[in-house]
Protein backbone atom coordinates (compact mmCIF):
# COMPACT_ATOMS: atom_id res chain seq x y z
CA UNK A 1 0.00 0.00 0.00
CA UNK A 2 1.20 3.41 -0.67
CA UNK A 3 1.64 4.80 2.95
CA UNK A 4 3.24 1.05 4.54
CA UNK A 5 6.58 2.29 2.88
CA UNK A 6 6.70 5.57 5.51
CA UNK A 7 6.95 6.06 8.66
CA UNK A 8 6.09 9.93 10.66
CA UNK A 9 8.91 11.75 11.71
CA UNK A 10 10.04 15.65 12.44
CA UNK A 11 9.15 16.35 8.84
CA UNK A 12 6.32 13.90 8.02
CA UNK A 13 3.15 14.22 9.30
CA UNK A 14 1.29 10.53 8.62
CA UNK A 15 -1.71 10.11 10.06
CA UNK A 16 -4.33 7.36 9.88
CA UNK A 17 -8.33 7.82 10.57
CA UNK A 18 -9.93 4.32 11.51
CA UNK A 19 -13.41 6.07 11.50
CA UNK A 20 -15.39 8.94 9.51
CA UNK A 21 -16.13 10.52 13.16
CA UNK A 22 -11.91 10.60 13.86
CA UNK A 23 -11.46 12.20 10.41
CA UNK A 24 -14.10 14.90 10.52
CA UNK A 25 -11.40 17.49 12.81
CA UNK A 26 -9.55 17.49 9.44
CA UNK A 27 -12.26 18.59 7.12
CA UNK A 28 -13.62 21.06 9.67
CA UNK A 29 -9.89 22.72 9.83
CA UNK A 30 -10.12 22.51 5.82
CA UNK A 31 -13.66 23.62 5.23
CA UNK A 32 -14.76 20.60 3.63
CA UNK A 33 -17.61 18.39 4.57
CA UNK A 34 -17.79 14.81 3.02
CA UNK A 35 -21.12 12.26 3.04
CA UNK A 36 -19.09 8.63 3.22
CA UNK A 37 -21.11 5.89 1.02
CA UNK A 38 -19.09 2.76 2.42
CA UNK A 39 -18.59 3.24 6.23
CA UNK A 40 -17.80 -0.33 6.69
CA UNK A 41 -14.73 -0.07 4.51
CA UNK A 42 -13.75 3.13 5.35
CA UNK A 43 -9.86 3.69 5.77
CA UNK A 44 -8.87 7.22 5.10
CA UNK A 45 -4.81 7.97 5.71
CA UNK A 46 -3.13 11.78 5.67
CA UNK A 47 1.14 12.21 4.74
CA UNK A 48 1.76 15.53 4.81
CA UNK A 49 5.23 17.30 4.55
CA UNK A 50 6.50 21.45 4.21
CA UNK A 51 8.79 22.74 1.88
CA UNK A 52 9.86 26.27 1.69
CA UNK A 53 7.03 27.67 -0.17
CA UNK A 54 4.58 24.92 -0.55
CA UNK A 55 2.91 22.22 1.28
CA UNK A 56 2.81 18.70 0.01
CA UNK A 57 -0.54 16.28 1.48
CA UNK A 58 -0.90 13.03 0.02
CA UNK A 59 -4.11 11.46 0.89
CA UNK A 60 -5.87 8.20 0.87
CA UNK A 61 -9.63 9.19 0.67
CA UNK A 62 -12.94 7.00 0.76
CA UNK A 63 -16.01 6.62 -0.99
CA UNK A 64 -17.73 10.35 -0.52
CA UNK A 65 -19.73 13.00 -1.61
CA UNK A 66 -17.68 15.83 -1.40
CA UNK A 67 -17.94 19.62 -0.48
CA UNK A 68 -15.31 21.93 0.01
CA UNK A 69 -14.50 25.70 0.01
CA UNK A 70 -10.96 26.05 -1.25
CA UNK A 71 -9.15 29.08 -0.32
CA UNK A 72 -5.82 29.26 -2.44
CA UNK A 73 -4.33 33.10 -2.78
CA UNK A 74 -0.86 30.80 -3.95
CA UNK A 75 -2.31 28.39 -6.03
CA UNK A 76 -2.65 24.25 -5.38
CA UNK A 77 -2.05 21.77 -7.98
CA UNK A 78 -3.91 18.31 -7.00
CA UNK A 79 -3.26 15.41 -9.31
CA UNK A 80 -3.60 11.27 -8.91
CA UNK A 81 -1.00 9.18 -7.08
CA UNK A 82 -2.28 5.45 -9.05
CA UNK A 83 -3.99 4.57 -12.03
CA UNK A 84 -7.24 3.85 -10.69
CA UNK A 85 -8.98 7.05 -10.20
CA UNK A 86 -12.20 7.58 -10.39
CA UNK A 87 -14.12 10.99 -9.74
CA UNK A 88 -16.69 13.12 -10.59
CA UNK A 89 -15.85 16.44 -10.80
CA UNK A 90 -18.81 19.18 -11.36
CA UNK A 91 -20.45 16.44 -12.94
CA UNK A 92 -17.83 15.64 -15.29
CA UNK A 93 -15.93 11.73 -15.00
CA UNK A 94 -12.49 12.15 -14.48
CA UNK A 95 -9.68 9.04 -14.14
CA UNK A 96 -6.00 9.19 -13.49
CA UNK A 97 -5.56 11.20 -16.97
CA UNK A 98 -5.86 13.87 -15.55
CA UNK A 99 -5.04 16.43 -12.94
CA UNK A 100 -6.83 19.71 -11.92
CA UNK A 101 -5.25 23.12 -10.50
CA UNK A 102 -6.63 26.42 -8.76
CA UNK A 103 -5.12 29.84 -7.59
CA UNK A 104 -7.71 31.73 -6.22
CA UNK A 105 -11.08 30.67 -4.40
CA UNK A 106 -14.12 28.11 -5.20
CA UNK A 107 -16.63 25.69 -4.45
CA UNK A 108 -15.82 22.63 -5.26
CA UNK A 109 -17.85 18.96 -5.89
CA UNK A 110 -16.85 15.68 -6.05
CA UNK A 111 -18.18 12.49 -5.63
CA UNK A 112 -15.68 9.45 -5.42
CA UNK A 113 -17.42 6.10 -5.86
CA UNK A 114 -13.88 4.57 -4.29
CA UNK A 115 -11.16 5.21 -2.51
CA UNK A 116 -8.77 7.20 -4.16
CA UNK A 117 -5.08 7.82 -3.70
CA UNK A 118 -4.17 11.76 -4.33
CA UNK A 119 -1.74 14.67 -3.85
CA UNK A 120 -2.61 17.73 -3.44
CA UNK A 121 0.71 20.54 -3.62
CA UNK A 122 -0.48 23.88 -1.76
CA UNK A 123 1.96 26.89 -2.70
CA UNK A 124 2.97 30.30 -0.71
CA UNK A 125 1.62 33.37 -2.05
CA UNK A 126 5.19 33.85 -1.98
CA UNK A 127 6.42 31.64 -4.84
CA UNK A 128 7.02 33.57 -8.10
CA UNK A 129 4.34 32.98 -10.59
CA UNK A 130 5.38 29.98 -13.08
CA UNK A 131 2.32 31.00 -15.56
CA UNK A 132 0.30 27.99 -14.58
CA UNK A 133 -2.77 29.50 -13.64
CA UNK A 134 -4.26 31.17 -16.94
CA UNK A 135 -7.98 31.97 -14.76
CA UNK A 136 -8.35 32.97 -10.77
CA UNK A 137 -11.19 31.55 -9.14
CA UNK A 138 -11.89 28.80 -11.09
CA UNK A 139 -11.13 24.86 -10.40
CA UNK A 140 -9.84 23.11 -13.97
CA UNK A 141 -9.83 20.06 -14.84
CA UNK A 142 -6.50 19.41 -17.66
CA UNK A 143 -5.36 16.59 -19.09
CA UNK A 144 -2.38 15.10 -17.95
CA UNK A 145 0.99 13.94 -20.04
CA UNK A 146 1.65 10.79 -19.42
CA UNK A 147 5.51 10.81 -18.55
CA UNK A 148 5.30 14.45 -17.02
CA UNK A 149 2.44 12.89 -14.70
CA UNK A 150 4.61 10.20 -13.42
CA UNK A 151 7.84 12.20 -13.35
CA UNK A 152 5.87 14.08 -10.56
CA UNK A 153 3.77 11.19 -8.61
CA UNK A 154 7.68 9.90 -8.42
CA UNK A 155 9.70 12.77 -7.18
CA UNK A 156 6.36 13.30 -4.73
CA UNK A 157 6.88 9.75 -3.21
CA UNK A 158 10.81 10.34 -3.08
CA UNK A 159 9.82 13.78 -1.03
CA UNK A 160 7.99 11.40 1.36
CA UNK A 161 10.50 8.66 1.44
CA UNK A 162 12.96 11.44 2.58
CA UNK A 163 11.03 13.16 4.86
CA UNK A 164 10.05 9.87 6.54
CA UNK A 165 14.03 7.98 6.71
CA UNK A 166 15.97 11.62 6.54
CA UNK A 167 13.94 14.41 8.18
CA UNK A 168 17.27 16.28 10.03
CA UNK A 169 17.76 17.44 5.96
CA UNK A 170 14.36 19.34 6.08
CA UNK A 171 16.07 21.43 8.71
CA UNK A 172 18.47 22.64 6.04
CA UNK A 173 17.23 25.26 3.95
CA UNK A 174 19.31 24.56 0.71
CA UNK A 175 18.50 20.96 0.67
CA UNK A 176 14.88 21.65 0.98
CA UNK A 177 14.71 24.34 -1.65
CA UNK A 178 16.64 21.67 -3.61
CA UNK A 179 13.53 18.85 -3.21
CA UNK A 180 11.17 21.77 -4.17
CA UNK A 181 12.73 23.05 -7.25
CA UNK A 182 12.75 19.96 -8.69
CA UNK A 183 9.07 19.38 -7.52
CA UNK A 184 8.05 22.83 -9.90
CA UNK A 185 10.29 21.65 -12.56
CA UNK A 186 8.08 18.69 -13.16
CA UNK A 187 5.59 20.82 -12.42
CA UNK A 188 6.56 22.89 -15.09
CA UNK A 189 6.54 19.99 -17.55
CA UNK A 190 2.84 19.16 -16.71
CA UNK A 191 1.65 22.44 -17.48
CA UNK A 192 3.57 23.04 -20.52
CA UNK A 193 3.36 19.54 -22.37
CA UNK A 194 -0.78 19.74 -21.21
CA UNK A 195 -2.78 19.83 -24.48
CA UNK A 196 -5.02 21.97 -22.01
CA UNK A 197 -8.23 20.10 -23.14
CA UNK A 198 -10.53 22.20 -21.48
CA UNK A 199 -12.81 20.51 -19.16
CA UNK A 200 -14.36 23.63 -17.23
CA UNK A 201 -17.89 22.67 -15.95
CA UNK A 202 -20.41 23.87 -19.12
CA UNK A 203 -23.23 25.95 -18.62
CA UNK A 204 -25.43 23.10 -17.92
CA UNK A 205 -23.29 21.09 -15.57
CA UNK A 206 -23.55 24.69 -13.71
CA UNK A 207 -26.99 25.01 -13.93
CA UNK A 208 -26.72 21.53 -12.41
CA UNK A 209 -24.86 21.81 -9.65
CA UNK A 210 -26.95 25.23 -8.78
CA UNK A 211 -30.19 23.18 -8.75
CA UNK A 212 -28.57 20.83 -5.93
CA UNK A 213 -27.59 23.28 -3.94
CA UNK A 214 -31.07 24.55 -3.94
CA UNK A 215 -31.88 21.11 -2.81
CA UNK A 216 -30.15 20.95 0.08
CA UNK A 217 -30.99 24.72 1.36
CA UNK A 218 -34.84 23.36 1.04
CA UNK A 219 -33.96 19.85 2.78
CA UNK A 220 -32.46 22.16 5.30
CA UNK A 221 -35.16 24.28 5.58
CA UNK A 222 -38.00 21.55 5.80
CA UNK A 223 -36.31 19.21 7.79
CA UNK A 224 -39.71 17.23 8.85
CA UNK A 225 -41.70 17.37 5.42
CA UNK A 226 -42.07 15.16 2.68
CA UNK A 227 -40.31 16.15 -0.08
CA UNK A 228 -42.01 14.83 -3.77
CA UNK A 229 -39.91 15.04 -6.95
CA UNK A 230 -43.33 16.62 -8.73
CA UNK A 231 -43.67 19.25 -5.98
CA UNK A 232 -39.96 20.39 -5.81
CA UNK A 233 -39.79 20.52 -9.50
CA UNK A 234 -43.01 22.87 -9.50
CA UNK A 235 -41.13 24.97 -6.87
CA UNK A 236 -38.03 25.16 -8.91
CA UNK A 237 -39.43 26.13 -12.34
CA UNK A 238 -38.11 22.81 -13.86
CA UNK A 239 -39.14 19.66 -14.86
CA UNK A 240 -38.91 16.13 -13.17
CA UNK A 241 -36.36 14.98 -15.26
CA UNK A 242 -34.29 18.28 -15.29
CA UNK A 243 -34.09 17.55 -11.71
CA UNK A 244 -33.51 14.37 -11.59
CA UNK A 245 -30.80 14.24 -13.73
CA UNK A 246 -28.80 17.47 -12.28
CA UNK A 247 -28.68 15.25 -8.66
CA UNK A 248 -27.54 12.16 -10.79
CA UNK A 249 -24.97 14.18 -12.56
CA UNK A 250 -23.60 16.06 -9.58
CA UNK A 251 -24.46 13.06 -6.68
CA UNK A 252 -24.33 10.18 -8.75
CA UNK A 253 -27.94 8.90 -7.33
CA UNK A 254 -31.32 9.55 -7.40
CA UNK A 255 -33.19 12.55 -6.40
CA UNK A 256 -34.98 10.21 -3.56
CA UNK A 257 -31.82 8.02 -2.37
CA UNK A 258 -30.01 11.81 -2.48
CA UNK A 259 -32.84 13.12 0.31
CA UNK A 260 -32.67 10.31 2.10
CA UNK A 261 -29.31 9.98 2.35
CA UNK A 262 -28.77 13.54 3.79
CA UNK A 263 -31.23 13.35 6.63
CA UNK A 264 -29.97 10.03 8.00
CA UNK A 265 -26.75 12.28 8.34
CA UNK A 266 -28.35 15.01 9.78
CA UNK A 267 -30.09 12.42 12.30
CA UNK A 268 -26.36 10.95 13.02
CA UNK A 269 -25.37 14.25 13.57
CA UNK A 270 -27.84 14.79 16.18
CA UNK A 271 -27.47 11.09 17.74
CA UNK A 272 -23.94 12.08 18.55
CA UNK A 273 -24.63 15.08 20.45
CA UNK A 274 -26.47 12.73 23.34
CA UNK A 275 -28.30 14.83 25.54
CA UNK A 276 -31.71 13.76 26.82
CA UNK A 277 -32.52 13.13 22.98
CA UNK A 278 -34.28 9.87 21.71
CA UNK A 279 -33.88 8.25 18.83
CA UNK A 280 -37.40 8.84 17.86
CA UNK A 281 -37.28 12.32 18.83
CA UNK A 282 -33.93 12.92 16.67
CA UNK A 283 -35.25 10.10 13.54
CA UNK A 284 -38.98 12.77 13.46
CA UNK A 285 -36.48 15.66 13.86
CA UNK A 286 -35.58 14.64 10.17
CA UNK A 287 -38.84 13.92 8.68
CA UNK A 288 -38.73 9.97 9.61
CA UNK A 289 -41.87 8.76 11.08
CA UNK A 290 -41.87 5.31 10.43
CA UNK A 291 -39.08 4.43 13.07
CA UNK A 292 -39.06 0.41 11.54
CA UNK A 293 -38.39 1.74 8.15
CA UNK A 294 -36.23 4.43 9.70
CA UNK A 295 -33.66 1.89 11.51
CA UNK A 296 -33.81 -0.75 8.87
CA UNK A 297 -32.21 2.66 6.34
CA UNK A 298 -30.22 3.68 9.61
CA UNK A 299 -28.54 0.32 9.94
CA UNK A 300 -27.94 -0.87 6.04
CA UNK A 301 -26.18 2.64 5.69
CA UNK A 302 -24.08 2.65 8.86
CA UNK A 303 -23.56 -0.64 9.92
CA UNK A 304 -24.88 0.21 13.58
CA UNK A 305 -28.64 0.62 15.30
CA UNK A 306 -29.85 4.13 16.18
CA UNK A 307 -29.82 3.79 19.40
CA UNK A 308 -25.92 2.26 19.58
CA UNK A 309 -24.79 5.75 17.52
CA UNK A 310 -27.28 7.59 20.42
CA UNK A 311 -25.25 5.17 23.27
CA UNK A 312 -22.03 6.45 22.44
CA UNK A 313 -22.79 10.39 22.27
CA UNK A 314 -24.10 10.06 25.63
CA UNK A 315 -20.83 8.29 26.46
CA UNK A 316 -18.96 11.10 24.40
CA UNK A 317 -20.82 14.09 26.48
CA UNK A 318 -20.27 12.17 29.79
CA UNK A 319 -16.37 12.19 29.29
CA UNK A 320 -16.59 15.63 28.06
CA UNK A 321 -18.75 16.86 31.61
CA UNK A 322 -16.10 15.17 33.05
Amino acid sequence: MLFDAFAPSSALQLIGFADVDAFRPVETMEDARSIPLDIPNFAAARAAVSLPACRIIVMRSFARILDTAYRMPGGMVILSMTDDLQVNFKGLDLDARFFVALRGNDECHFVEPQTNHHAMIIFSPELKDRDWFDRSDSLRARVANRPALLHARQLLLDILRTASVQPLLFETTEVAAHLQEGLLLALDDLFRIDPMLDLRASAQGERAIKLVQRIDDYVAAYPTAPIYPADLASQFGVSIRTLGGAVSKVRGMSLHQYIRLKRLWATRARLLKGGGATVATCARAQGFHHLGEFAAAYRAIFHEAPSDTLARGRQGGCRQAD
